[in-house]
């Protein structure tokens, strides 16, 4: 019996398809999970993972993406996947021609007469006993990921699907949705919020069971939750937090993740209650605070998480005077995070501490000289690549993701040759070191490489009002939220045509780009209009609560 698992990235699928693999083998099954602990078995299929992950491949098109990921899940299905089917009661897949057909389809936009050929083709016949659909709200899934980032960090590059922006993880759920109600026999809907993981997989444990008997499994449907009735931001607040008192119970993590720059008494009474088992997540949750309380409780978990800790040092916070009895605190257990954390600042302290940590973590004091353009920058830039190897080094993958990460905003013509010998290597890294720049180079590269990397062109426009800014926008803003994203505090008339026009379609974005419009009579009838119709918007509801003036409700554990 071939059991899948699908969903977007973050959904869980990974995690619920190795613990359910786990628990038939302790029911006396034999068991194959030809993606065991989240690595393809096939060394082949895992390559080719790779290089599609690769966000140097920019220029991959959409037909070579589907060929490359048919590919992919070819070789996995012939070298691993049938052999197992004739010597194990059970094999399950996390992901299968499915995620091809998905991306293809409604990730990029391919007709289906084009895709299904090729996926029937290599599939050769096979088709999965059942298919479990592990769906999530996209924002939470990408919490999920960012929790695992936070938790983890990884070095190295993003994900080449990455640069498509959030709007591709909306658009390959509604292609999933679609597939399940073609096949509603084959297909099961499992939600992935709102329960304890343990029951979750209890519950897969047992449907996988009664599928092995021939029982037909019940039809799956999405739970039933009447949407919240929202008339003002006061409102948004209250169920916001009902939702964090909530998961303080049933994933603790998520609560503390989304604690992130709140603050007020009762925010803090929630960080408190969560810090003893979520330390990093809640000192990542302080970022840019620069009350008493978010200070006190940095120094209590800057022992047991110093990375996330000295990461918190951002905007207001990152200049601080108390900023700096941190970093001395934390620079021999944590040398590279106290140089990022650095990023931008032109202060002899600042400086003193790049020339003391230069020899330990060059590489994140060249990526802190972010935005700084002067002679005393570009010698230690210098320096610096001149112990990488000089010059040809940029073609390298991460000396080149260093040196843009330092060029970001600059536009000199040292910064742009600099950029030039790294496109190879880190074309994305390149687009990204684009931000506000208005200068005929920046302009050729974006519109040139727009439909690959929108996320990456679209965050470069920051603060820019230039018309080609406007037509990116305009372009590419149904896709991607990015573009409302570069818009934050613009308030002309192009930017709330804009807002206006992508509300619906992304209304936590178009509140988020009001930034300091938020407080405005007109700001205000803007997000309660998009409050009262979009009431099971997790993400709007969560910046709406933000937004909200007065006190906080009084903390209750949700067990009281």
């Amino acid at each position: 019996m071939l059991i899948v698992f699908e969903g977007i990235d973050g959904s869980g699928k990974t995690t619920l398809s190795n613990r359910v693999a786990q628990a038939l083998r302790q029911a006396g099954l034999r068991v194959r999970h030809v993606r065991e602990g989240g690595q393809l078995a096939s060394p082949v299929s895992e390559s080719l993972r790779r290089f599609t992950r690769d966000p140097a491949n920019l220029a991959l098109t959409p037909m070579a993406e589907l060929l490359l990921y048919a590919a992919r899940e070819a070789q996995l299905l012939e070298e691993v996947t049938r052999p197992a089917l004739a010597t194990h009661e059970l094999v399950i897949t996390d992901r299968f021609f499915y995620t091809a057909e998905v991306l293809a389809r409604w990730g990029r936009g391919m007709p289906e007469s084009s895709v299904r050929p090729v996926l029937d083709a290599c599939a050769g016949g096979l088709t999965p006993d059942h298919v479990f659909w592990i769906d999530v709200d996209p924002t939470i899934a990408r919490a999920r990921r960012k929790i695992s980032k936070v938790l983890t960090p990884k070095p190295g590059a993003p994900s080449r699907k990455g640069l498509a922006g959030a709007g591709l993880q909306v658009r390959l759920r509604a292609g999933y949705r679609t597939l399940a109600s073609e096949s509603p026999g084959r297909w099961s809907l499992v939600e992935n919020a709102g329960l304890p993981l343990d029951v979750l997989v209890t519950r897969l444990v047992q449907d996988i069971l009664q599928l092995r008997q021939g029982l037909p499994l019940p039809a799956s449907a999405a739970q039933a939750v009447p949407a919240p009735v929202l008339r003002s931001l006061g409102e948004a607040r209250e169920h916001f937090l009902r939702r964090i008192d909530r998961w303080m119970d049933e994933e603790p993590a998520l609560a503390a993740y989304h604690l992130a720059r709140f603050d007020g008494e009762e925010v803090e009474a929630r960080r408190e209650q969560l810090a003893t088992r979520c330390p990093e997540l809640v000192a990542y949750s302080l970022a840019g605070l620069v009350t008493p309380a978010a200070w006190k409780l940095r120094r209590q978990l800057a022992e047991a998480a110093p990375v996330q800790t000295l990461g918190s040092l951002t905007d207001a916070a990152q200049g601080a005077p108390e900023s700096w009895g941190l970093r001395e605190g934390l620079l021999q257990r944590a040398p590279m995070e106290v140089a990022a954390s650095l990023q931008g600042l032109d202060s002899e302290p600042a400086w003193a501490l790049r020339e003391r940590l230069f020899f330990s973590a060059a590489e994140n004091v060249v990526a802190s000289l972010q935005g700084l353009d002067s002679e005393r920058a570009w010698a230690l830039r210098l320096r610096w690549l001149s112990d990488a190897g000089g010059q040809d080094a940029l073609g390298l993958e991460r000396v080149a993701r260093t040196a843009c990460r330092s060029l970001k905003g600059l536009g000199s013509e040292r910064a742009w040759q600099w950029r030039e010998r790294a496109w190879s290597a880190a074309p994305d890294a390149v687009l990204r070191s684009l931000e506000g720049l208005d200068s005929p180079r920046a302009w050729q590269l974006r519109e040139e490489h727009v439909a690959r990397a929108p996320r990456a062109v679209l965050e470069s426009l920051t603060g820019l009002e230039h018309p080609r800014a406007w037509a990116l926008r305009e372009t590419f803003g149904a896709q991607c939220e990015e573009a409302l994203n570069s818009i934050e505090g613009l308030e002309g008339g192009a930017a709330w045509g804009l807002r206006t026009a992508l509300a619906d379609t992304w209304p936590s974005a178009a509140v988020r780009s009001l930034g300091p419009l938020e407080t405005t009579a007109r700001g205000i009838a803007f997000t309660e209009r998009l409050l009262s119709q979009h009431p099971d918007d997790f993400a709007l509801l969560r910046h709406s609560a933000r937004c909200a003036p007065g006190p906080l409700p009084r903390f209750q554990h949700a067990s009281a």
